[in-house]
């Protein structure tokens, strides 16, 4: 099989397992917050703001699930099968999203986006059949472009809901359906098939003991979490209530979210094109910087008025993708011998966490101003960016490394 083949339909699954997270941001913010009453956001007679939150935090947490598990369970049973019944779990999913939509079911909606979620943390499943097959200067490039279509599902999303709404507030999740089977179709013809596994442990005995987390009984991979949980609490904040500045700074509707969604991801996809091609010699200090630079950026969208504030969200992918250019690829060299189902579902894991804590947290926090959890977001990404620093000395001390080995 064509090396080529095989990243290209990598990036397409990642890209459609993202669409699926990014597609309801433009759809949610109007929905709750635009003050129209409806069976959504009137559901037992909670604050719309707080609806809104728990409906964000609901499709994290499949996510978080499904890449604790989804990982070591490639490693079991393959790659190739768990991605095939995924994505069509994942398109049956938001069938029923679309249906809760039309009967306008609050708790029907939060089912449909967990169990979508859950199927959706395939991602780790991806990344690691890329970090098992490639290696060198050329799994390092992959692993970059796997992030940029990572990325373009943050643009096709949105810009996928934006611009069918005129369809009809269902029809984004229609598409998705009919993109996801297609690819499922696609997928089961260029994947290679794997010889079956001599293991008899059952599914659950894997998910029980070979679950991501299980990795953090490594000392540096205690570290690693740490500093990715903090570093993507800044991001997910960023993620998940930019649009709801944009609803209450400059008043733009799912339309005008998606058209600036595309602007910023069009530029977190080119940086990623250019950001691969580097490889620091002090891979883990360079990306210090750019957690930094994450921060400020995140940090001054929270400070900002519409039109400064609309140019920080446009100026946010350049320093977070270069970051996600490094760090991934890092972490495939140092710890593949824990299996890079494990590695990639753990890093994927991180960032479902972190989308929960964060969309808990402003659920409570945008009941007084949106601006705080953005305050909140920077201020966790600037520790990362501190932590890395102790981290990165911790990995060289020899005392570190004889306890982290034993």
């Amino acid at each position: 099989m064509k090396t080529s083949l095989l990243i290209a339909t990598a990036c397409l699954l990642a890209l459609l397992s993202t669409i699926g997270a990014a597609l309801p941001y433009p759809i949610l913010p109007p929905l709750f917050a635009a003050g129209v009453g409806n069976g959504l956001n009137h559901f037992l007679g909670l604050p719309p703001k707080l609806l809104f939150g728990l409906a964000l935090t609901i499709n994290p947490l499949g996510l978080l699930i499904g890449a604790a598990l989804l990982g070591p369970l490639s490693d079991r049973y393959g790659r190739r099968p768990v991605l095939l019944c995924t994505a069509l779990g994942a398109a049956i999913g938001h069938a029923v999203t679309a249906w809760a939509l039309i009967i306008e079911s609050y708790p029907l909606f939060i089912v449909a986006r967990f169990a979508t979620g859950l199927l959706e943390g395939n991602g780790s499943v991806a990344r690691a059949l890329l970090a098992e097959r490639l290696d060198g200067a050329l799994r390092r490039n992959a692993l970059s472009w796997l992030n940029g279509a990572f990325y373009m599902g943050w643009l096709a999303g949105p810009l996928l809901a934006g611009f069918t709404l005129s369809w009809g507030l269902t029809a984004p999740f229609w598409v998705a359906v009919a993109l996801l089977v297609m690819m499922a179709a696609l997928a089961a013809v260029v994947l290679p098939r794997e010889a079956p596994s001599t293991a008899t442990t059952q599914w659950w005995q894997v998910a029980r003991d070979r679950h991501a987390f299980n990795l953090l009984r490594d000392r540096e991979l205690r570290g690693l979490f740490i500093v990715q949980l903090a570093y993507t609490c800044g991001v997910t904040a960023f993620y998940e209530f930019y649009p709801l500045w944009l609803v209450e700074v400059p008043g733009l509707n799912a339309q005008g979210i998606a058209w600036t969604t595309a602007a910023m991801c069009s530029v977190m996809i080119l940086t990623t094109v250019v950001a691969g091609r580097f490889h620091p010699a002090d891979p883990l200090l360079r990306a210090r910087l750019l957690a930094f630079g994450t921060a400020s950026v995140i940090a001054l969208l929270a400070a900002s008025n519409a039109w400064i504030g609309v140019l920080a969200i446009l100026m946010f992918g350049i320093p977070h993708s270069c970051y996600n250019a490094i760090v991934p690829n890092w972490c495939a060299e140092r710890f593949g011998a824990h299996g890079q189902g494990a590695v990639m579902g753990l890093i994927s894991s991180t960032f479902c966490l972190a989308n929960i804590l964060m969309a808990l947290a402003g659920s409570v926090l945008t009941l007084l101003d949106t601006r705080l959890i953005l305050l909140l977001g920077a201020g966790l990404t600037a520790w990362s960016a501190w932590r890395i620093q102790s981290w990165h000395a911790s990995m060289d001390n020899p005392a570190n490394l004889q306890t982290s080995a034993g």
